[in-house]
């Protein structure tokens, strides 16, 4: 539509200038030449140029940010004047802005005819100056959401807006309706010191035949919900301070990296840890140390500990002392990431472990959802199935927020007198806080009845509390050394077993100390190891001898040997799972605790 009234004026223009001077009689015949002309094929051409989507009616609901990946920042979407139009301003905020693009809610059905997906891209930088700067075009397409991309760039002053498209050139990029597939625009590449910001115009979906499809703007996309970060194995960090900048990427065995800051060097002591967030083809990360005195040093990631996810992984203070020494001024100031495969990494940060313990069973204190000013409390009077679950080596777990990170419990009517339990004394991120009964206990004594019936909670900024429960610790440990039964993934009903024969990896990882661990899902809550192929018989290692939390089972390889006999040798090849209830499993690893 832009085009289309733009030409028009144009040659309202040169026909008002070319009859200057003309009588009425002229004036009259120009009009009718002015309505004729409107007709011309110059006018047709302006229609093959027309967008599916130009922001003229102010629509913008169709596009999101996506902060669920790692590298994401909260970019803010609005629309605004730009080269002579209104277009999408992307204002960045610091690392890669993903702007989705909801081609199914634009296009509905006809989502499966686009071909070819076209659209301005402007800069501007805050500064006023210009710097080039790049990105791609990610095309999620299929069942599977298969992700393809076109890489594309603005690189001189004199090409801003500049015209970038994706082709979707094979029976695998087409896209189709209740799939979920979308586009997704980044910007990756940023020259200038100061962040230059985007400007998206005249989006055109194009069919086999080069013709615009028509689009509903007044479509809403729905942004994802992030999903909580998988922590299993992991200690979570306190203290944390965050490597800036660092998200980078490199192929195989390639490594890439930056010089760590001042704040980064201070915060490597004796008992901290380097958490690296990430996404490698192998699941597989390593930190390379590469001008240590000693020399260029690797933390492999075999040494270290990583979730089950393969997506975060912890070294510690200690493992990189191994091998470059105590001394920090010795390491260097380069810190490099490295993998087998393809790799990228999101964040880094440096912190100290929190003491936070992961529960078991849990008890909820319903309801409990609360906030207050600096020094002041807030609580409710503790259920019968809560005050029931306070028994010796009983954790209470808040999840809060706070303007100064810091959570204290209270209890006003205890007998004692008003007690406080300060976050200092207890285990803490800035978001959970975990007291333990013997820590109330020191203050309020060990008879819970003497503890009155109100918990509350204060802190020394002003703070909010989304939920409260209590539990018993979990006793899953941190595994190292992790290697996973390949494809182990199975489902079955009460009493019925499922399961595979075991790789020679996994027989080999079977050793002294080791520990054989199921994520999984139970009617019931529990699940057994059954080793049917036995020398000694059909044998099954029942949960209740194993540490499961209803999510992780883990089977240590004494407790396997205790009714299958220390020779491996004669377990047999086959493993499985079984409960009292249907279940199933996603992924079963053989590991050793970690230090």
């Amino acid at each position: 539509m832009k085009a289309k009234k733009i030409m028009v004026l144009l040659l309202s223009a040169v026909m008002i200038l070319s009859l200057a001077g003309c009588g009425k009689e002229v004036q009259e015949a120009t009009e009718t030449e002015v309505t004729e002309t409107t007709e011309t094929p110059e006018v047709t051409e302006t229609e093959e140029v027309a967008a599916s989507i130009d922001f003229e009616d102010g629509l913008f609901g169709f596009m999101g940010v996506d902060t669920t990946k790692g590298n994401a920042d909260e970019s803010v979407l609005s629309v605004e004047d730009f080269a002579g139009s209104k277009a999408l301003k992307v204002t960045v905020s610091g690392k890669v802005p993903y702007i989705v693009l909801d081609v199914e809610g634009l296009l509905g059905d006809k989502i499966s005819t686009v071909r070819t997906i076209e659209m301005d891209m402007g800069l501007e930088n805050p500064d006023g100056t210009f710097e080039a700067c790049s990105g791609n075009i990610y095309v999620y397409s299929g069942a599977e959401n298969v992700e393809t991309y076109s890489g594309w760039s603005v690189y001189l002053d004199t090409k801003n807006p500049n015209k970038i498209s994706a082709v979707l050139d094979t029976e695998a990029k087409y896209m189709a309706a209740g799939l979920g597939n979308k586009v997704i625009i980044t910007k990756e590449v940023d020259n200038g010191a100061t962040l230059s910001n985007l400007y998206i115009d005249n989006i055109r979906f194009l069919d086999e035949a080069g013709a615009v499809i028509e689009a509903n703007s007044s479509a809403v996309y729905v942004a994802p919900v992030a999903a909580e970060a998988d922590m299993s194995n992991l200690k979570y960090l306190k203290n944390v301070v965050e490597f800036p900048g660092f998200a980078t990427g490199a192929d195989a065995w390639a490594q890439a990296g930056f010089d760590m800051p001042q704040e980064v060097i201070d915060a490597l002591v004796p008992g901290s840890i380097i958490q690296i967030e990430y996404m490698s083809e192998t699941g597989d990360m390593w930190l390379v140390v590469p001008g240590a005195a000693a020399g260029w040093m690797r933390v492999s990631q075999q040494t270290a500990t990583k979730n089950n996810s393969k997506n975060i992984a912890q070294i510690s203070f200690e493992e990189i002392a191994a091998l470059c020494g105590d001394d920090v001024s010795q390491w260097g100031t380069m810190l490099q990431g490295e993998s087998d495969g393809k790799w990228e990494i999101y964040k880094v940060s440096v912190g100290q472990d929190s003491g936070i313990v992961t529960l078991g069973s849990t008890v909820e204190f319903p309801d409990f959802a609360t906030g207050a000013d600096a020094w002041a409390q807030a609580g409710f009077d503790m259920p019968e199935e809560f005050i029931a679950a306070l028994v010796p080596g009983s954790v209470i777990e808040i999840e809060y927020s706070s303007e100064m990170n810091n959570m204290w419990l209270v209890f006003p009517g205890a007998a004692a007198g008003w007690m406080r339990v300060q976050q200092q004394t207890a285990a803490a991120t800035n978001s959970i806080c975990q007291v333990t009964f013997e820590q109330i206990a020191e203050v309020c004594g060990d008879d819970v009845s003497q503890w009155g019936t109100m918990l509350q909670c204060e802190s020394e900024g002003k703070w909010e509390v989304f939920a409260v429960r209590v539990g018993q610790p979990s006793k899953i440990q941190a595994l190292s050394n992790k290697v996973e039964f390949t494809g182990f993934a199975v489902a079955a009903d009460a009493w019925a077993q499922g399961g595979f024969d075991m790789p020679q990896e996994i027989i080999d990882a079977l050793v002294p100390g080791s520990v054989v661990e199921l994520n999984y899902t139970s009617d019931t809550g529990f699940l057994w190891l059954v080793m049917p192929d036995a020398a000694a018989g059909w044998m099954r290692v029942e949960q209740q001898t194993a540490e499961c939390n209803g999510s992780v089972c883990q089977i240590t390889y004494e407790q396997i040997a205790a009714v299958c006999g220390d020779d491996k040798t004669t377990w047999g090849a086959r493993m499985q799972a079984e409960s009292d209830g249907a279940w199933e499993v996603y992924s079963v690893f053989v590991g050793t605790p970690a230090e």
